[in-house]
């Protein structure tokens, strides 16, 4: 069964988005779609991959196609709280504490190497990821939307690393690789840094006002009683199967419902059909998982069990707006 194929975006709109940050990443578009239906559905990304092959740039070029603030997070084992949300300076002259913000205020961060730093400095994101705002000196301060999270962990790095406990996975959207370019799509990129980069020469073709509108119309896109079913089916036989300790919580269920209604939209369609679930299950699931021991002797993987359940939970019939 495949259920990672891309599929053809429809929008004319968030093409254009696409093929302007296609000018900077080359042969990855299923995960710049990936990416966009995060954002359009207020949700973050995990990446889990090596160095090198493209994921600063591709969040870099997400932001400046959309004319959004940028900032990067460099996690480090010394990095703290303050660092991230921003810390509370006393001015002299004014004789007043002044807030600095941290570089979480931004539209898009980048959060690199997030589980190199302690599990103290990674809480400090919780409150960004799922609230929306973040609290220093005892005042909730309100992030500007749209606000996304693009954080990154090399898998083949276990020293000095702090790995993410389960309730910050359960924070992302997405959890996703990169991988390596093609012999043709690497000769592509080298051709294209040979001169100049062209992150350098990107410009904007959506105003955040366009995605703001975009993000609230994703909210009427309609998902139909049987692919609600679905959806809860699918979460609830990850909890059920015999090789997982820790399934898919509620919030898993909502979390593959707005994604699917984001990808609906990308695809030009006002409502939701079993395929754009099936399809997106994986990237949504995948990372909220915990293997028994006896499954982590075998091997049995995250994404077997996912394909095991879609496998087995009945595709509702009909996948035309009910009437």
């Amino acid at each position: 069964m495949k259920t990672r194929q891309p599929t053809s975006v429809e929008h004319p709109q968030i093409q254009e988005l696409i093929d302007n940050v296609e000018t900077v990443v080359v042969g990855k578009r299923r995960e710049i779609e990936l990416s966009l239906i995060a954002i359009l559905s207020g949700g973050h990304v995990l990446l889990e991959d090596v160095p090198g092959v493209g994921k600063t740039m591709m969040v870099r070029a997400i932001a400046k196609s959309l004319g959004a603030d940028f900032k990067r997070i460099q996690f480090t084992p010394d990095l703290l709280p303050s660092d991230v949300t921003g810390v509370s300076v006393y001015n002299q002259k004014t004789m007043e504490f002044q807030f600095r913000p941290g570089p979480v205020m931004a539209n898009i961060v980048l959060a690199d190497e997030i589980n190199r730093t302690s599990p103290k400095t990674q809480a400090a994101l919780l409150e960004a990821l799922e609230e929306g705002s973040v609290t220093t000196d005892g005042e909730t301060r309100e992030l500007e939307k749209p606000f996304f999270v693009m954080a990154t962990q090399n898998p083949i790095e276990y020293g000095g690393t702090y790995p993410l406990p389960e309730a910050q996975l359960d924070r992302f959207l997405f959890k996703f690789q990169i991988g390596y370019p093609t012999k043709a799509e690497e000769l592509d990129v080298l051709k294209r840094v040979e001169k100049q980069h062209p992150i350098e020469s990107i410009t904007p073709v959506m105003e955040l006002s366009t995605l703001l509108r975009m993000q609230e119309e994703i909210k009427e896109v309609y998902v139909q009683d049987a692919v609600k079913e679905y959806i809860i089916n699918i979460v609830s036989a990850t909890r059920q199967h015999h090789a997982v300790y820790l399934g898919g919580s509620p919030r898993a269920s909502i979390a593959l419902m707005k994604a699917g209604q984001a990808y609906a939209y990308i695809q030009d369609r006002d409502y939701v059909i079993p395929d754009d679930i099936k399809y997106l299950a994986p990237f949504a699931l995948e990372h909220r998982l915990m293997l028994n021991s006896d499954a982590k002797l075998s091997d049995t993987t995250n994404g077997k069990v996912i394909r095991d359940v879609i496998d087995q939970v009945r595709i509702p019939a009909g996948n035309e707006k009910a009437q």
